[in-house]
């Protein structure tokens, strides 16, 4: 009896250690944002009419006393538009950006920073940690926007949806800096991914 409880002790404290570790909390959490803005919000109240149009998938970094346009992110690299895994936006809908057909599907978003403007790229490739795998070649879309100073400090890097007629600005906020990005629909039958 001793040594049935001594091997299920041994069996048993084997597969507690065996157990993976939880891994620490990221300090860049993910957030997401609509268009239309608030969609989870309207669904849960049976206010939604149909799908969202669009969603974005980004990590949220922290400004920290940094200096961020020019120190942390460096003008004319490729930034991922946010912190750990490239930004993703899926559209559920055809749009257009910068007057060219975007097909329903999801990309992933980057950008080109310079002190002037930044150069946003929108990438068929998916699931990509930071801009370590980009890959030029599998770009959708590439279109420059003209960069802003806001009227505040944004501690938080953010991106959301602000409706226009017709559509909707994509708004990129962070320190002193704020871009805008026009998307409108398209129709559902012109659009190729």
């Amino acid at each position: 009896m001793k040594q049935f409880l001594a091997i299920s002790c041994l069996f048993i404290s084997t597969i507690v250690m065996a157990q993976p570790k939880p891994t620490d909390l990221d300090k860049s959490p993910m957030d997401m944002s609509y268009w239309p803005a608030n969609y989870p919000l309207l669904k849960m109240k049976g206010m939604a009419k149909d799908q969202p149009i669009a969603r974005v998938i980004y990590g949220r970094p922290l400004k920290g006393g940094r200096t961020i346009f020019g120190g942390i992110i460096k003008y004319n690299e490729l930034w991922r538009m946010g912190a750990n895994e490239a930004t993703e936006i899926e559209f559920f809908k055809n749009v257009k950006i910068a007057g060219k057909l975007v097909a329903k599907g999801r990309y992933t978003f980057y950008c080109m920073p310079t002190e002037k403007k930044w150069t946003l790229i929108l990438n068929k490739d998916n699931f990509c940690w930071g801009n370590f795998t980009y890959d030029g070649k599998k770009d959708l879309l590439r279109t420059d926007v003209e960069i802003e100073k806001n009227s505040e400090n944004v501690e938080a890097f953010t991106i959301y949806f602000d409706d226009i007629k017709n559509g909707a600005n994509m708004v990129i906020v962070w320190d002193e800096i704020k871009s805008v990005l026009p998307i409108t629909l398209a129709p559902e039958k012109t659009a190729k991914k």
